[in-house]
């Protein structure tokens, strides 16, 4: 499956391409399972192996579709998720514990983006599930302009205006809304 023999990897570099459904990778499938989103197409991947010593360094490309819900207005959208990423797997040393690299040297693998693996099969399913999981909008919103929902009535105001009358603020802050400063007041 997504699966990496570090023999096999030529001096020039190793081309690979995979497409999963996203219900291979357990994060995603617990998303879809709590209804954070929807995948409509499977996760393709596009990578380049290139083995230095014993870190191997992979460069790739994945795209997908998801179905998310507007933070703003809640209606489900459709949106590409794209993302680049660059991931440093290096072996991990037998016999040696994290805890004695760390006597020794204050950083570890994790704290300088590198992954271990042991063995000669590097598995790839955990940071490519991981850039997926980045590649999701922080605040999922169907159109930039969005103007949300009526805090009143709940319509949609992507769809027009309702009649409501915005409620008056009874807050201690109230009365700054009306105060307007000068640079002047800024001086020293």
């Amino acid at each position: 499956m997504m699966h990496i023999h570090i023999d096999q990897i030529p001096e020039q570099g190793l081309q690979l391409d995979f497409a999963e459904k996203a219900d291979v990778f357990p994060v995603l499938a617990n998303m879809m399972k709590t209804g954070e989103c929807a995948f409509l197409s499977p996760i393709k991947t596009t990578l380049r192996a290139i083995r230095i010593g014993d870190m191997v360094e992979v460069e790739g490309h994945l795209t997908t579709v998801v179905r998310l819900i507007c933070g703003r207005c809640l209606i489900e959208y459709s949106t590409p998720l794209e993302s680049n990423y660059a991931l440093t797997y290096t072996r991990l040393v037998p016999g040696l514990s994290e805890d004695a690299e760390q006597a020794e040297v204050h950083l570890n693998a994790a704290d300088m983006g590198l992954i271990y693996f042991q063995g000669e099969e590097i598995n790839l399913h955990d940071g490519i599930q991981e850039q997926i999981v980045l590649a999701f909008p922080l605040n999922a919103v169907c159109k930039e302009n969005c103007k949300g929902l009526c805090p009143i009535c709940g319509v949609s105001l992507n769809d027009g205006n309702c009649n409501c009358v915005p409620e008056s603020s009874d807050s201690k802050f109230a009365v700054l809304k009306n105060l307007k400063l000068n640079k002047t007041d800024f001086k020293r």
